[in-house]
């Protein structure tokens, strides 16, 4: 029915609209047109696994899934219940982080560094104690070690399970070596630049994972009460259902996980193609004449 098309592109403009400046903030065109737009040599060159896998919507997938495994870290979790804002400012911190790993994955390497050295200097003042008195500082290296191997592992297993085109064997390992490049700036000490040196790790801390308070309130803000109205409620289920069916095995019994969720999971890998897929196609198209356009990317 020709008179259909409008409204679709209507549609598919306004949710592409809606969705962009919740994950990259109000001022979302102007970070991409400077992130994707800026002549200047990049840490990393057209077609790098990392610039394909960041590109792609199936990230939506991983990033959820990252949260949920790194709150599984006792020390971790404390850190990030007593300084971080996720609660109170949840989408501002969702933009502050989708802002970092667009700028170190497709921006110039000045701004690149300028990103790193704001993470850096947050986390220099970031220390404290848990509640059963083990002292922290977000700059501790085996802190940073289990955060950037929880995104590592989930964004990539999001993108081989979700993404337009899964990587290779070798590219699966080139994404791991790209992402050390960005944790060893961050403080990572000797990060794994395999797929299996990343496996080693995961399961290097595995003993000293376990539940907490404070891990069972993020998931159950996470997957039972988002801050989004009820029309994105439904897919959102899906999204939640598709990280959770992510995690590893071990993980999933150490969640809180909400009825809603639970009673997905069977359906959770249709849903998240359904998702993604949707995700991809109201997608805005980055600027004209970015140097990021053969990624195809779907977000920012």
């Amino acid at each position: 029915m020709p008179w259909l098309v409008p409204f679709s592109g209507a549609l598919r403009k306004r949710a592409g609209e809606a969705l962009l400046h919740r994950v990259a903030g109000p001022t979302a065109h102007q970070k991409r047109v400077r992130i994707h737009g800026t002549p200047g040599p990049r840490w990393f060159g057209p077609g790098r696994p990392v610039r394909v896998v960041h590109a792609d919507a199936s990230m939506y997938v991983g990033g959820l899934a990252a949260l949920l495994l790194q709150s599984l870290h006792p020390v971790a979790m404390a850190a990030v219940a007593a300084h971080s804002g996720f609660r109170g400012d949840p989408w501002g911190r969702l933009q502050r982080t989708s802002t970092f790993l667009a700028t170190t994955t497709f921006g110039t390497a000045e701004d690149a560094e300028q990103a790193v050295g704001r993470v850096r200097a947050v986390h220099d003042v970031v220390h404290g104690r848990t509640p059963e008195g083990v002292p922290y500082r977000a700059s501790d290296p085996r802190l940073l070690a289990w955060v950037h191997a929880a995104e590592a592992h989930c964004f990539l297993e999001a993108h081989q399970r979700y993404g337009r085109a899964p990587l290779d064997a070798a590219g699966a390992d080139g994404y791991v070596a790209d992402m050390a490049r960005v944790a060893r700036r961050l403080g990572v000490t000797d990060p794994p630049e395999s797929r299996a040196a990343l496996a080693a790790v995961l399961s290097a801390y595995r003993p000293g994972l376990r539940a907490t308070t404070a891990s069972r309130d993020t998931a159950r803000f996470l997957l039972a009460h988002p801050p989004l109205p009820w029309p994105a409620r439904l897919p959102y289920a899906f999204l939640s259902a598709a990280a959770v069916d992510l995690l590893p095995a071990w993980a999933r019994p150490l969640l809180d996980l909400p009825y809603t969720t639970r009673l997905l999971l069977p359906l959770a890998r249709p849903g998240g193609h359904a998702v993604v897929a949707a995700i991809r196609w109201v997608t805005p198209p980055l600027p004209r004449g970015s140097g990021a356009a053969e990624e195809r990317p779907d977000r920012q």
